[in-house]
């Protein structure tokens, strides 16, 4: 079994939330099933930032649906979309 590496795109329910902890409390959630590689702030609009999380798991069943599960139960996150996902080799 090999591994991939998938990037989610964390969007925060407004753009007063505190990135920051938003990107600890991400980091501790993906660190419990996978190995964190880095989280980006992308621009949206009218001031609101979204967070690329990129990590890398174990290519098996169920894939990236377990880290998808906790960090869409995160506070403050209002949505979770897989932009990429791609094997390592």
């Amino acid at each position: 079994m090999g591994e991939v590496v998938a990037t989610v795109k964390l969007m925060p329910e407004s753009p007063d939330v505190d990135l920051e902890q938003m990107k600890i409390d991400a980091q501790n959630v993906v660190s419990e099933d996978a190995e964190l590689h880095k989280i980006d702030e992308e621009p949206i609009a009218f001031g609101l930032v979204a967070l690329n999380v990129m990590f890398i798991i174990d290519d098996g069943e169920g894939g990236t649906e377990i880290v998808e599960e906790k960090l869409a139960k995160l506070p403050n996150v209002n949505s979770v979309e897989v932009l990429d996902v791609r094997r390592l080799m």
